[in-house]
């Protein structure tokens, strides 16, 4: 069983909790998303695109996947 568990790769994009640092209100947000995202309730970017990984404007509060 193991050898099928090294011949299929795991991927590497996540689902993370994300806290907005204005008004500290918690959001779902693709690591590696390919548009910006806002806050829904300030408006507050929250992650941009990079090409790859995205990067993220708030506090990271879990890893979720």
């Amino acid at each position: 069983m193991s050898e099928w568990n090294d011949l299929i790769p795991r991927p590497t994009s996540r689902f993370l909790r994300v806290k907005c640092l204005n008004c500290e209100s918690e959001q779902l947000v693709f690591s590696n998303c390919t548009n910006i995202v806002k806050c829904r309730t300030c408006g507050e970017i929250l992650a941009e695109p990079t090409g790859g990984k995205a990067k993220i404007n708030g506090s990271i509060l879990a890893v979720l996947g």
